[in-house]
């Protein structure tokens, strides 16, 4: 859970992001980020939880969800801690990852330098859940999301990305994941 911000009426949208530790881009890979689709998936089916809008950017995510049968601080810790695992084993197992030894160690000291942790860490301790109470506060977190890789030059316009619920908002299509319209 965030220690400096709370959650508010778990039905009621809310915006939170979640940062890899040392902004580290792990999802420049494709089968980190499927890691995570596939979580999502699971929550949606067995945990309760309502995506309206998601992004997943090289080295965080934000979500605008809200769930009426658990706890959004339940659903967050549940699925940054086996999203972390699923992550970090396949890190360790993927022979072709350039990067394994830099990443490990990072997720390594980071995690013995946590009392939470006892191997590694992957994702940030906190995350700063925004309830979207108002239409104007909905309105410009859901533009913010999905505006996120046109403004880091990865694509021309929001639909294009791949990763993202914006071919659901600006197209007739669907994307990767289902949700639900706000």
């Amino acid at each position: 859970m965030s220690s400096k911000y709370k959650v508010g009426e778990d039905a009621i949208p809310h915006f939170v992001t979640f940062s890899v530790v040392g902004w580290i881009d792990v999802f420049s890979r494709e089968c980190y980020k499927e890691i995570v689709i596939n979580s999502l998936q699971h929550c949606q089916e067995h945990k309760g939880l309502s995506l309206h809008a998601w992004i997943i950017m090289t080295n965080h995510l934000h979500l605008i969800l809200c769930s009426q049968t658990n706890k959004i601080e339940n659903l967050v810790r549940d699925m940054k801690k086996f999203t972390s695992k699923q992550i970090i084993a396949a890190i360790q197992e993927n022979a072709e990852e350039s990067r394994k030894e830099w990443m490990l160690n990072i997720f390594s000291y980071t995690g013995k330098n946590n009392n939470n942790n006892k191997d590694f860490q992957f994702w940030k301790q906190d995350y700063h859940p925004v309830e979207l109470n108002t239409n104007e506060k909905l309105q410009q977190r859901l533009t913010y999301l999905h505006e996120n890789p046109v403004r880091s030059g990865l694509v021309w316009e929001p639909w294009h990305y791949k990763y993202s619920s914006a071919i659901d908002y600006y197209t007739n299509e669907h994307g990767l994941l289902k949700i639900e319209h706000l």
